[in-house]
């Protein structure tokens, strides 16, 4: 690990005032400090972000808020998140150990870094660690990688299991920065790779995240989060499905849908979601409409068995949602 100084930082304004070129906001440091020990990352300097007040978990109007300093075992367990929005809880208990839900950050995790092997190979080309070297993966080991939304220059998924249900229950956010406080869609808070993988994010130099909304629909306590994954315990998605319906007469009034370990970013399945309105919620509406997922998908040799398995595993998660009504 190269050297770094540590700051703490007591307030919001005093995180942003010191978040110039070569600092990094750190809370749990689940995923930084190992990247730090790789050399992948390399900040000059790191503010202790732990101190100021973000970590509040309540309801506003019809809005589950979350901040951004809450730890993921402490939402997972709100007894408010498990009523209103089990999505969420679930996602998050199938994301990560229970020795990393303790300390990682909701904001830290919808910012971690993407699952590539290469990216952490520091003798291996990777445009994300260094725009312009090439992309390892492309004619290497890509089984895990994404079929949808990837370019010449990076196929490599976004690891959050809970940024997929935040997408998929059309959640928004708000962050703070030199130019005041914005609010827009979790989905936005992410970019596809094109030609620039290094830039994964659309926040902007020293914005913080402050807290996540999730509004409240009647599709969100008949929801569930289907993981896919190599080996039974702690293990990021090979395919995952965030899926929640709104049902009404024996027929889907709403769908919410999104899918993981399968895109360049979480992947929200709008034209499942559309295919899915005024059918009954049966397995011949849920498989017709579950390969509408898979239509825009470009798949290499390692990783073709995800156009496969992604419907699949949103049917299963369609159906389990049957599960909790």
């Amino acid at each position: 690990m190269l050297p770094f100084t540590l700051e703490k930082a007591q307030t919001v304004e005093e995180a942003m005032a010191a978040a110039t070129a070569g600092a990094r906001f750190i809370a749990g440091g689940t995923t930084l400090v190992d990247l730090m020990r790789e050399e992948v990352e390399r900040p000059e300097r790191l503010i202790d972000i732990n101190a100021l007040p973000l970590a509040d978990i309540h309801v506003e109007g019809d809005a589950l808020v979350i901040g951004a300093l809450a730890r993921m075992a402490d939402v997972a367990a709100h007894p408010e998140v498990q009523a209103l929005q089990p999505l969420i809880a679930e996602s998050l208990i199938e994301g990560a150990s229970p020795q990393l839900r303790n300390m990682a950050s909701i904001g830290g995790n919808l910012l971690q870094r993407v699952r590539c092997p290469y990216f952490r190979m520091l003798d291996a080309p990777c445009n994300k660690r260094e725009p312009g070297s090439g992309c390892a993966a492309i004619d290497g080991l890509h089984a895990g990688h994404a079929i949808l939304g990837t370019s010449n220059h990076c196929l490599a998924t976004h690891p959050s299991d809970l940024a997929v249900a935040l997408v998929a229950l059309d959640a928004t956010m708000r962050v703070m920065g030199p130019q005041g406080e914005r609010n827009f869609p979790v989905e936005d808070l992410y970019r596809l790779p094109g030609d620039t993988p290094h830039l994964e994010h659309t926040l902007l130099p020293g914005e913080l995240i402050i807290d996540v909304h999730v509004p409240a629909g009647a599709y969100s306590r008949r929801a569930r989060y289907l993981k896919v994954r190599d080996r039974a315990s702690y293990e990021f998605a090979l395919v995952s499905a965030a899926a929640a319906l709104d049902i009404e007469g024996g027929r889907i009034r709403e769908a919410r849908l999104a899918a993981g370990g399968v895109g360049t970013r979480p992947w929200r399945l709008r034209a499942v979601e559309e295919a899915l309105i005024g059918k009954a919620p049966d397995r011949p509406a849920f498989e017709a409409a579950a390969r509408l997922a898979v239509q825009d998908a470009r798949p290499l040799k390692h990783n073709h068995y995800k156009v496969e398995l992604l419907p699949r595993t949103i049917v299963r998660a369609l159906e389990m949602t049957g599960e909790v009504a």
